[in-house]
């Protein structure tokens, strides 16, 4: 056999024993969903921890995303506050389901530190453990106990959610704010959140 044909019988044999390359096309993201309070808790405290072993939450505050649809007891956006008594500083934490410039990072992201000197007002520091009720289950004890003011006609606000431990009861409580925060809110019920027991209504 001529050189030449042996070079393109040797050609044509390396391709046809060549694999094929597969393409592989990447998944679309998954839409941003939002997540209840316990979880946002769950998702922060490692980092807190990190930054203060001591650290415990003072408070737990839902935010409301126009981009992320609240819901269910869920919200695109929360904001958990850390305290250390051996540093004395006091540390925000945000979880957030997408990146707002100028509002929210997503995923964890640590705030500033600030100083902190103990309870000066109504919030005092809770221990993790004391966070037994979810925010779907606040809510769902909030509305069946609530008739009277959701039957009432007009549309209502947003739920956002504040967890807290204040003296007026022994345990921490999650409010359930019709509204955007306890001084303007339209209607309040808060729950305790170790028991899921319905303690007030304003």
């Amino acid at each position: 056999m001529k050189p030449c044909l042996i070079f393109v019988a040797a050609l044509v044999l390396s391709s046809c024993s060549e694999t094929p390359v597969e393409t592989k096309t990447k998944a679309p993201e998954k839409p941003a969903e939002p997540i209840t309070g316990r979880q946002a808790f769950q998702y922060t405290y490692p980092s807190a921890r990190i930054w203060a072993p001591d650290a415990q939450p003072l408070t737990v505050r839902s935010m409301n995303l126009d981009q992320v649809a609240s819901g269910d007891g869920k919200a695109g956006a929360w904001e958990i506050v850390y305290v250390s008594e051996q540093r004395g500083r006091a540390r925000p934490y945000t979880w957030s389901a997408v990146e707002i410039e100028g509002q929210v990072h997503k995923g964890v992201f640590p705030g500033m530190e600030e100083s902190w000197r103990g309870p000066t007002g109504q919030q005092k520091p809770f221990p993790p453990q004391a966070l037994k009720i979810d925010t779907p289950e606040a809510l769902k004890t909030a509305i069946e106990k609530s008739s009277d003011y959701l039957a009432k006609p007009g549309k209502k606000p947003p739920v956002t959610f504040l967890l807290e431990c204040t003296p007026r009861f022994p345990d921490p409580v999650w409010r359930v704010l019709w509204g955007a925060s306890v001084g303007t809110a339209e209607y309040v019920a808060t729950v305790d959140a170790s028991t899921g027991k319905l303690l007030a209504k304003d």
